[in-house]
C-alpha cells in the first residue's frame, strides 16, 4: 500500500501464537495490497480502470470498497471523491478499512490488547504493555520533531491527512486543484475506515471542513486540525492524554 505498517500484540499468550495473530495480519494486507493496488498493473483496481472487470465480476471486496465509496461521496457532498484525480482511486478509504479488518481478525481470534499502524491510520484495542492507555502523538505539521497533541485511548481509531510529507495529493473535487486551507486533519472516533475517508474528507473542503467535522461529533467522531496558516482546532471530546 505504499507505506509501512507496525503491528504490536499486548496479550498475555505465547510467542507463537502471537506470530501466528501477526502472520494472518501480514496475509490480509498483502491481499488488500495485491488486489486494491494503483501501483500493479494486476491488481483489481487497474484492472477495472482498463474495463477487464466490471461490478459484476470483481471481488467482493472490491465491491464493497466501491460501495463504501459511493455512500462517503454522498455524505460528505462529493468531497470524498474515488474519482478526483480522474481514474478510480480508493486508496482514501482503502487503508483504513484494511486496518479496520486486521483489527477486527484479531480480536476473532482472541487478541483484546493490539495496535495497528499503517503510516499514521492507527486502529487499537485494549492496554498497552504497560497495562495503560495506548498513547499516540499526532505530529507537528511543520516540526516532525514536535507534536501538536497527545491522544490517549484504549479502544478506536486515528486518522491523519495532511499536506506535509506527501505534499499536494489530495484534490478538491469542486476546483480539480490541490486541496487549501487546512494542513493536517486529525479524526478519531470508532472506525478507521470512516475515521480516514472523513480526514481526507475535511481537508478537500479547506476551512468549511472545521464546521462539518464539528457535525460529526454526534456519531462518535472527534477531531483536530491545523490550518494552513498554523492555526489549531480541537473538538471537545477529543481524548488528549492529561
Amino acid at each position: 500500500m505504499g507505506t509501512a505498517v507496525s503491528i504490536e500484540l499486548a496479550d498475555d499468550r505465547p510467542e507463537s501464537s502471537l506470530r501466528e495473530l501477526i502472520d494472518d495480519v501480514c496475509r490480509w494486507l498483502h491481499e488488500v495490497d495485491a488486489r486494491f493496488s494503483t501501483y500493479r498493473d494486476d491488481s483489481e483496481v487497474m484492472r477495472m480502470r482498463r474495463g477487464e472487470l466490471t461490478v459484476a465480476t470483481c471481488s467482493d471486496d472490491l465491491r464493497h470498497v466501491l460501495d463504501a465509496c459511493a455512500d462517503l461521496w454522498r455524505d460528505t457532498d462529493g468531497y470524498f471523491d474515488a474519482y478526483a484525480g480522474g481514474p478510480l482511486d480508493p486508496s482514501g478509504y482503502v487503508k483504513g478499512w484494511s486496518v479496520e479488518v486486521a483489527s477486527a481478525r484479531l480480536a476473532a481470534a482472541g487478541s483484546t490488547n493490539h495496535y495497528i499502524n499503517a503510516g499514521g491510520d492507527i486502529r487499537m484495542r485494549g492496554l498497552h504493555p504497560d497495562g495503560v492507555p495506548w498513547r499516540v502523538g499526532i505530529r507537528h505539521p511543520w516540526d516532525a520533531g514536535k507534536v501538536s497533541w497527545v491522544l490517549a485511548m484504549t479502544d478506536g481509531a486515528i486518522a491523519t491527512s495532511g499536506t506535509y510529507e506527501r505534499g499536494d495529493h489530495v484534490i478538491n473535487p469542486r476546483t480539480g486543484q490541490p486541496a487549501r486551507g487546512l494542513r493536517s486533519v486529525t479524526v478519531v472516533g470508532p472506525d478507521l475506515a470512516l475515521a480516514d475517508a472523513y480526514a481526507t474528507a475535511a481537508l478537500a473542503m479547506g476551512e468549511p471542513g472545521l464546521t462539518w467535522l464539528a457535525k460529526l461529533a454526534t456519531d462518535g467522531f472527534e477531531s483536530a486540525v491545523v490550518t494552513d496558516d498554523g492555526r489549531a482546532f480541537s473538538s471537545a471530546n477529543l481524548p488528549a492524554a492529561v
